[in-house]
């Protein structure tokens, strides 16, 4: 992963990204292909609420 400076170590996507896949089945790791796809659409859905929540507040208290 290239982008582990953007990262602490120890958190989670750091570890996951160091893990031996090695020994993993192709089931096994479409398994975890699928778990991490449905974890960046987890993100990607509570990044568009945030945007949406910043859209609404920037609207509000917008400067005439």
């Amino acid at each position: 992963m290239d982008d582990e400076d953007d990262f602490k170590p120890g958190e989670p996507i750091v570890e996951i990204g160091r893990e031996d896949l090695d020994p993993l089945s192709l089931d096994e790791l479409d398994k975890r292909v699928a778990r991490l796809r449905a974890e960046i659409v987890r993100v990607e859905a509570h990044k568009a609420g945030k945007s949406s929540h910043l859209s609404a507040a920037d609207a509000l208290f917008k400067k005439s």
